[in-house]
């Protein structure tokens, strides 16, 4: 028998100084079997750092067409395709082929291995930024992983705390390659 997905819930408070977004969300992440607390809250966390109000969770891990979040307008055409992890460089191509801007969020200690040895076949991916989160910073967001979760966000400068009732996590994101 197949293991179910474990929901979680999370009241989500932005503001996004960067960009002028003021926003409670009320998300719900499937969480499925083979992901762990830490890889759930870095797509919680490219959620608060992309949100809009049609940004939505994918089936991610359960489809591989799909991303982990993506926003699309009102044709069905992908606008935003949000990727978390090390993904390999033949599904970035082809979702920069799909989307107008492809953005992945890698984490862990081996990410900089990872985007070395694809850097080279992502050049001409004009569309395409990676943006690796800390390690430590990605330990500590996942420490916040609760089934009910109420968090707030704050981006200014380019610097995200995100905070629930007893911590608050600083996230440096250091980009990798940026969109042209």
């Amino acid at each position: 028998m197949a293991l179910k997905a474990t929901i979680y819930k999370a009241e989500l408070q932005i503001a996004d100084m960067d960009r002028n977004y003021y926003q409670q969300h009320l998300l719900t992440l499937a969480r499925h079997p083979s992901e762990t607390d830490e890889r759930m809250m870095i797509r919680l966390l490219a959620f608060a750092i992309n949100a809009s109000e049609s940004l939505t969770f994918t089936k991610g891990l359960f489809d591989t067409d799909e991303p982990d979040l993506w926003q699309k307008d009102l044709t069905g055409a992908i606008e935003l395709w949000v990727e978390v992890g090390q993904p390999d460089d033949k599904r970035l191509m082809k979702a920069c082929g799909r989307a107008e801007k492809v953005v992945v969020y890698s984490y862990g200690a081996t990410s900089h291995i990872w985007f070395k040895q694809i850097a080279n076949k992502l050049e001409r991916a004009k569309n395409l930024s990676v943006i690796n989160i800390p390690s430590d910073a990605a330990v500590q967001l996942q420490k916040m992983a609760n089934r009910n979760m109420q968090l707030q966000c704050t981006i200014q400068d380019g610097q995200i705390w995100l905070t629930d009732s007893v911590d608050t996590v600083l996230v440096e994101r250091e980009p990798y390659k940026e969109e042209r």
